[in-house]
């Protein structure tokens, strides 16, 4: 099984980037599949997750209309849109996928992990 994140850059405050996590040696209908991120000095928290039991979910208030993610099963990825991005979303992004397709923030439950992709917003 192999994750591989791409999209991340450096964007100014109020810009979009679309992550991209690509996954191989996985059926991605059977996986929850989880956006998380770490900023310096914080720890990993939970940003969005797409299962085909749940849907899709987003932790966190401050994320609420400005992420979205999706999922295109055929190209066994899901993508994170972000919107209006802001100083305090930037950290590292990770994708993770949980062998049950049921959605969790819980990041100490998921078997397999990306490299991640650096989002830095910054005027």
């Amino acid at each position: 099984v192999q994750l591989v994140e791409s999209g991340g850059g450096l964007v100014q405050p109020g810009g979009s980037l679309e992550l991209s996590c690509v996954a191989s040696g996985l059926a991605l209908d059977y996986y929850a599949i989880t956006w998380f991120r770490q900023a310096p000095g914080k720890e990993r928290e939970g940003v969005s997750c797409t299962s085909t039991s749940d849907g899709s979910r987003y932790y966190g208030h401050s994320l609420k209309g400005r992420f979205t993610i999706s999922r295109d099963s055929a190209k066994n990825t899901v993508y994170l849109q972000m919107n209006n991005l802001k100083p305090e979303d930037t950290a590292v992004y990770y994708c993770a996928a949980y062998p049950i397709p049921r959605c969790s923030d819980d990041d100490s439950i998921y078997d397999y992990w990306g490299q991640g992709t650096q989002v830095t917003v910054s005027a």
